[in-house]
């Protein structure tokens, strides 16, 4: 018999607004134990120096998680010109430095339209990319370094905000990229492209997806309104667990349609056809009570059917 999970069963996305100095799975572990909740993950980590936004999911919203962990995201960066570090950014090892107080503004604007598209990046030794099951950045901690092959993504935006000249001169920077991007590559790629070498000095992520850090409550804030009181008052802050996937399309289907769905039968409905194409995905919602019950996630089919592909284990308010 498996062991019972210790918490609540609560469900819906929580835009955390992380602070500096802790990682992503400390955050996520310090909102869940705030939350008394029984599961729950984060959609994409940020590193310890990073701050900003960080999308938890709990409970049913899990299942969903991927589409933002596959969503384009959005950063306000600052790069220290002159300095180049064993991690891309401030809390690494000083490999190598420069004098950079030659660097002019016009020279960074150059430098920083050659990254704006479709570009390659190697993925940096100190990063949660794992090989033969073990993270890289395990390896790089003990000394070791392998062979990482480029890996495409697109930059579409590349915008110059601040340039403060000097031997260590500054640049910040607007970047909104696909997933898989690593700033720190970029500040490194940009700090060569210069011939000075470069770092990231601050990193604070601003979007992820549809979501917007303004929208984000931190963990202090969190910790400050619920007090003594019970974890349930805090969940007013909860998305719901469909908000991952609010993009898609959304089909309501009649009772007895969504019974059928949720026992994983791919159910007939008149809306498919206009809902979009064969192997389009669709949010999947039950008619009844005050508002629809989200089912999950099916598949349209040539049939006007809609398979279930993602099924929450209970219907959830949307």
């Amino acid at each position: 018999m498996g062991r019972r999970r210790k918490g609540r069963l609560v469900d819906g996305v929580l835009l955390l607004n992380k602070a500096a100095g802790m990682s992503s799975n400390h955050a996520l572990q310090r909102a869940k134990r705030l939350f008394f909740a029984a599961k729950a993950g984060h959609t994409g980590s940020l590193d310890p120096l990073a701050t900003g936004l960080l999308p938890l999911c709990f409970g049913e919203a899990t299942k969903f998680s991927q589409f933002l962990l596959d969503a384009e995201k959005g950063y306000q960066s600052t790069f220290k010109l002159g300095v180049v570090t064993s991690t891309g950014d401030a809390e690494g090892e000083v490999l190598h430095e420069a004098d950079a107080s030659g660097i002019t503004r016009e020279q960074v604007v150059e430098a920083l339209a050659r990254f704006v598209g479709d570009i390659e990046q190697v993925p940096p030794m100190y990063s949660a990319l794992k090989l033969n099951g073990q993270p890289l950045y395990k390896l790089a901690r003990e000394g070791k370094e392998v062979e990482r092959r480029p890996r495409p993504v697109t930059i579409f935006k590349l915008e110059l905000l601040d340039f403060r000249p000097g031997p260590k001169a500054e640049v910040d920077v607007e970047v909104f990229c696909s997933k898989g991007t690593y700033v720190r590559t970029l500040a490194e790629d940009v700090g060569q492209a210069l011939d000075c070498g470069a770092r990231v000095e601050r990193l604070h992520r601003t979007r992820s997806g549809p979501f917007d850090v303004a929208n984000a409550i931190s963990l202090d804030e969190l910790e400050e309104e619920r007090g003594d009181g019970l974890a349930e008052h805090l969940d007013h802050h909860l998305l719901p667990p469909d908000t991952p996937v609010a993009e898609l399309p959304a089909l309501t289907l009649p009772a007895d349609s969504g019974y059928y769905f949720r026992q994983g039968n791919p159910v007939m409905d008149p809306q498919v056809y206009r809902l979009g194409d064969e192997g389009d995905m669709v949010r999947v919602f039950v008619a009844g009570g005050e508002s629809p019950q989200f089912l999950g996630l099916g598949e349209l089919d040539d049939e006007g059917r809609v398979a279930p592909k993602r099924i929450v284990a209970a219907a959830v308010a949307s």
